[in-house]
């Protein structure tokens, strides 16, 4: 089956493998910066980090049969402080009109700017190609893990949660939007940029305009990734807006993807997401749902989507045997619970 669980020092290259496969700002391919995030996110774990600027979640989803890492997802506490804020550009619109002409035109405009306080990030979410179109959707698994530790440790993050979304890039891991724009300003690649931001935003401030930029000025290629998602970041787009992720005219200086927004109380997962008691074991066909499970242990922080019973007195949570296994904990531990789904054949989705 497949176990979500916190990173660990020995996932080191293979997450290193997993990001030299997309270009994540928050999962960089550079060895350095992958092991220090799986400290930190270690310490956060443990609780010991309480810095929400240095602070990060790590996961990572196992194949408990073989050991395989297949996939990895983060939060980011807080992103943007006074000495590393977090910058966009905001899209605007200008309307001019010349009045001896009788006729005037309306011009979408980009204009820079920058958050020193917050909100908490929901990114860094890798699936390793052979696994993407898994009938259990382990891409929406890793995906929604995140919203359930942060309904499980809701002191730990701020009051808004920001998701940046990955434009398209070309199959050379370059973007026209920054070939075209950010590049006039800022002579590195793409990836050379996107590298230099994990460690200082600083320079976005200093070499970028602070006027309105008029997007007429950009070639069609460009202005057409304006708060535009690639093709293989859709459905990821589509199930944060049906959590309740909206666009608000912010996009990603270095590549114009969008960033969506929202409270995090207002997120359906996170706000439902509570602590039972669990049972004793239930079978696959006792099960009347689907739920996230979790349980907090002496091998740390550890997850499963399984069918799931829930208590007549609605404070039990009854799952199989096999997976209670899986996440180290037995009858009368405190568990994590997301409902998911309910009804069903009974038979648990989880796929071997």
């Amino acid at each position: 089956m497949y176990v979500i669980r916190q990173a660990r020092p020995d996932d080191a290259s293979i997450l290193l493998k997993l990001a030299r496969m997309v270009h994540f700002i928050n999962l960089p391919a550079d060895p350095e910066i992958i092991a220090d995030k799986i400290r930190r996110s270690i310490a956060s774990f443990e609780g010991s980090l309480t810095d929400l600027t240095r602070a990060v979640y790590m996961f990572a989803m196992e194949d408990d049969t073989t050991g395989n890492l297949l996939g990895t997802s983060q939060i980011i506490p807080q992103i943007g402080t006074p000495e590393a804020p977090n910058t966009y550009f905001e899209v605007r619109s200008r309307t001019m009109y010349a009045d001896d002409l009788q006729q005037g035109m309306t011009h979408t405009t980009l204009k820079l700017g920058s958050i020193t306080d917050g909100p908490t990030e929901v990114g860094g979410l890798i699936l390793a190609p052979s696994y993407r179109g898994h009938p259990a959707k382990l891409g929406k698994i890793l995906s929604l893990i995140r919203f359930h530790y942060i309904g499980l440790h809701r002191d730990r993050f701020r009051d808004e949660l920001l998701a940046e979304m990955m434009a398209r890039l070309t199959p050379e891991g370059t973007n026209a939007f920054w070939e075209h724009l950010g590049r006039r300003f800022i002579n590195l690649t793409y990836t050379e940029a996107d590298r230099l931001s994990t460690r200082s935003k600083a320079f976005i401030l200093k070499l970028m305009p602070h006027e309105e930029i008029y997007v007429t000025i950009l070639p069609p290629e460009a202005r057409m990734l304006i708060g535009k998602v690639g093709k293989d970041t859709e459905p990821a787009k589509a199930m944060l807006e049906r959590m309740g992720f909206e666009y608000r005219d912010h996009i990603d200086p270095f590549d114009g993807g969008p960033h969506l927004h929202a409270k995090t109380d207002s997120v359906t997962i996170v706000r439902d997401t509570k602590r039972l008691k669990l049972g004793e074991p239930c079978t696959r066909a006792q099960a009347e749902g689907e739920a996230l499970v979790s349980f907090e242990g002496e091998e740390g922080f550890r997850a499963v989507s399984t069918g799931v019973r829930v208590g007549r007195d609605g404070k039990t949570v009854h799952l199989p045997r096999e997976e209670m296994k899986a996440i180290h904990a037995r009858p009368g531990d405190r568990v994590g619970f997301t409902l998911l789904s309910k009804g069903g054949s009974g038979k648990s989705k989880r796929a071997k």
